[in-house]
């Protein structure tokens, strides 16, 4: 399957079934994580693999009530590292929100070819997170995912025409 199929495919999941990941399939998730580019390669990231159920009723009531969350045998939590990491992006900000996140979009497409369904989890409060996971002051909580094998099938939420979002040579 091409990298654009799977991205028409990927739609977010809500309800996930209680099968273990295999490892091996768990392995080349995480390895497509790793393998995301960053600024100046300094891979400023780390990945909180959490699949204790208490742990996870606490992240699900840290992320708005999300309980669905909870449900999935595995929520990664994807922390950034904004004292290590390039500076000066653009010339007026840190790279290490966008490094994460294409560490994130690459486990999240992996995921999906391999029959897994994931969700972006961005509401949450950061602070609650930390204290559950016991993250450092210094590093910052970017995203959530719960991971698992889709016990649904998502409904197709549309997406703009690509006349809406491209222009040509100006803005």
């Amino acid at each position: 399957m091409s990298v654009l199929d799977i991205i028409k495919e990927r739609k977010s999941v809500r309800k996930y079934k209680e099968d273990s990941i295999p490892e091996e399939v768990f392995f080349r998730v995480l390895e497509a994580a790793r393998l995301a580019p960053s600024g100046k390669n300094l891979q400023p990231w780390k990945f909180i693999i959490v699949k204790d159920r208490t742990l996870k009723e606490e992240l699900a009531e840290a992320s708005a009530g999300q309980f669905f969350i909870a449900k999935a045998p595995v929520i990664i939590v994807a922390c950034g590292f904004p004292d290590y990491c390039y500076a000066d992006m653009g010339r007026y900000m840190k790279s290490w929100s966008v490094d994460v996140t294409i560490a994130v979009e690459h486990l999240i497409l992996v995921a999906q070819d391999e029959g897994l369904g994931t969700c972006w989890i961005g509401s949450f409060e950061e602070q609650d997170v930390k204290s559950i996971l016991n993250v450092p002051e210094n590093v910052k909580v970017l995203a959530l995912t719960p991971l698992g094998y889709p016990d649904e099938e998502p409904r197709d939420r549309g997406r703009k025409a690509l006349e809406e979002i491209v222009s040509y040579d100006t803005f």
